[in-house]
C-alpha cells in the first residue's frame, strides 16, 4: 500500500421511501455479490420494550437533527429530513465503535447502543397489518463489504447486526459490478423512488450499510374535485403566488404558544400527517428553535379533538444534504476523525497502522403531497473511509389552520409516536 494509514469507507445508506399506490415498480435483480451470511445466524433476541417506549429519545434526537439541519439550510430553501432513517444507519455505525468514539455517537443519537439495538429491532419486527387497510410500510437492511483479502470483517459485529437489524449481507469486489448490484438493491427496496444513490465507488471504500424504508397509503379522506383549487401562497421572500390548494375540515388540532396546526391520518390511522404553522411574527426556523423533543411528544400525544377547518397545498419537493458537519456540531466529531476514530470494532487489517472512519453522511429526500396521499423518499450514505367527550352547552366555534405561508410538516408514525420525515415547505412551487 502506498500509504501507511489508508482510508475505510463504510457507507451506510438508508433508503426511506413513501409511495402512493400508483407508479411503485421495479425491476428486481440479484445481487451478483457473495452472500457473506455464511457461519452468521440471527440470533434470538429476548422480548423486550416496545418501539413507543423509546419514542422520548427517538423525537428528541429528530427534533435536534432537525434543528442543525435547518441551520444550515439556505434562506428559503425546502428542507426535508428522514430522521428515523439517519438513526438507523449511524446506529448500525455505532456497533462498530468503541471508546470516546461510541461516547459521543450515544451522545448525539441519545440512547445507548444496546437501547438503539432494541428500539431498532422492535420497530423493524413489530409486526405487519394489512397493507391494504393500514398503508404499506416495509424497512430492509443490508451490509456489503469488500472482498480485498487485507480487510477482514469482525464476525461480532455482523452478529450484532444480524440479530438486530436481519440485514443481507454481501462481500463484493467494489467494482463496477458492485455499484450496480448497490443501486439495483436501494432500487428495488424502494420500490423505484431512489433510482439510484452511488455514483462511484471510493477506492479505498470497504463497507456500505443499507437500510430502506417503503411506505404506501392513501388519505384516511381523500379530497374530493370539488376540494382543490388555486389560491394564494406567500413564499419565504414575501412573494405571494397561486398554488393548487386542498381543503377539507379535519378534527385533531394543535397548538401551543408559537404555533397551530392538525393532523390528517393516512387510512387506518397508523400513519398520519401532521402541520405546524408558526405565528405570523417567527419564521418556521424561529419556530424550530423553540421546539423540543418533548413538546413535540406531548403536542402530538395531546392534540385537541374538535373540528378544524384547513387548506394545504399540494406540493412536490426533493432536498440534499451532506451531514457530517451537522453530526460534528450536534457533538460527534470524533467519528470523523482521520487519525483518531475507534471503529476497529468492525473490523482489521493485515496491515495493522489503519484507521477507520467517517468522511461523508450523504441525506437525500423527496415527498409528494397530492390529493390521494403522500409519496416520499429518503437516502442517508454514511461513508467511512479508512486513512491512515363531554355534553356542550354551546358548540365551539371551529378551529381554522390554512398553510398559506411557509409552514413545518411531518409524516408521523402514530402508533409509535416517532417522526418518520420532517420538513419545511417555504415555497410550494420549488
Amino acid at each position: 500500500m502506498k500509504n501507511s494509514i489508508r482510508t475505510v469507507a463504510a457507507l451506510i445508506m438508508v433508503a426511506a421511501i413513501l409511495c402512493g399506490t400508483a407508479g411503485c415498480t421495479a425491476a428486481e435483480k440479484k445481487a451478483k455479490a457473495a452472500d457473506l451470511m455464511e457461519g452468521v445466524t440471527a440470533q434470538p433476541v429476548p422480548a423486550g420494550r416496545k418501539a413507543v417506549e423509546f419514542s422520548a429519545g427517538v423525537n428528541d434526537f429528530a427534533v435536534r437533527l432537525f434543528r442543525s439541519c435547518e441551520q444550515t439550510a439556505m434562506g428559503g430553501e425546502n428542507m426535508l429530513i428522514s430522521p428515523i432513517s439517519v438513526l438507523l444507519a449511524l446506529s448500525m455505525t455505532a456497533n462498530g465503535a468503541d471508546g470516546e468514539t461510541l461516547a459521543q455517537m450515544e451522545e448525539v443519537l441519545g440512547m445507548k447502543t444496546g437501547d438503539l439495538n432494541e428500539f431498532a429491532y422492535s420497530y423493524l419486527n413489530s409486526g405487519s397489518d394489512d397493507p391494504k387497510y393500514f398503508g404499506k410500510l416495509d424497512l430492509a437492511n443490508s451490509i456489503w463489504f469488500t472482498s480485498d483479502e487485507e480487510f477482514k470483517v469482525n464476525k461480532d459485529f455482523l452478529q450484532v447486526n444480524a440479530d438486530h437489524y436481519s440485514p443481507e449481507i454481501y462481500s463484493a469486489p467494489f467494482d463496477s459490478s458492485t455499484l450496480k448490484d448497490i443501486n439495483d438493491w436501494v432500487k428495488k427496496k424502494t420500490d423505484g423512488m431512489i433510482p439510484r444513490i452511488l455514483d462511484d465507488i471510493p477506492e479505498d471504500a470497504i463497507m456500505y450499510l443499507i437500510n430502506a424504508l417503503a411506505f404506501d397509503a392513501e388519505w384516511q379522506t381523500i379530497y374530493k374535485e370539488n376540494q382543490v383549487r388555486d389560491s394564494d401562497f406567500t413564499d419565504a421572500a414575501g412573494n405571494t403566488k397561486k398554488v393548487p390548494y386542498m381543503y377539507v375540515t379535519e378534527n385533531v388540532y394543535l397548538e401551543d404558544e408559537n404555533a397551530v396546526g392538525f393532523i390528517k391520518y393516512y387510512r387506518g390511522k397508523k400513519y398520519a400527517f401532521a402541520a405546524l404553522l408558526p405565528n405570523e411574527d417567527l419564521t418556521p426556523a424561529g419556530y424550530i428553535e423553540t421546539l423540543t423533543g418533548e413538546h413535540l411528544r406531548d403536542m402530538l400525544s395531546n392534540a385537541e379533538r374538535c373540528e378544524v377547518r384547513t387548506s394545504m397545498p399540494k406540493f412536490k419537493t426533493e432536498y440534499s444534504a451532506e451531514l457530517s458537519g451537522i453530526l460534528e456540531s450536534m457533538g460527534m466529531p470524533l467519528p470523523f476523525d482521520k487519525e483518531k476514530a475507534d471503529f476497529y470494532k468492525i473490523g482489521t487489517f493485515n496491515t495493522p497502522d489503519y484507521v477507520i472512519y467517517i468522511s461523508r453522511v450523504l441525506h437525500k429526500t423527496f415527498i409528494e403531497v397530492d390529493e390521494k396521499g403522500t409519496k416520499a423518499g429518503a437516502a442517508t450514505v454514511v461513508e467511512m473511509t479508512k486513512n491512515a367527550t363531554a355534553l356542550m352547552i354551546e358548540k365551539p366555534q371551529p378551529k381554522e389552520v390554512y398553510l398559506t405561508r411557509p409552514f413545518i410538516y411531518m409524516l408521523i408514525d402514530a402508533e409509535a409516536n416517532i417522526p418518520l420525515f420532517i420538513g419545511v415547505m417555504n415555497d410550494p412551487e420549488k
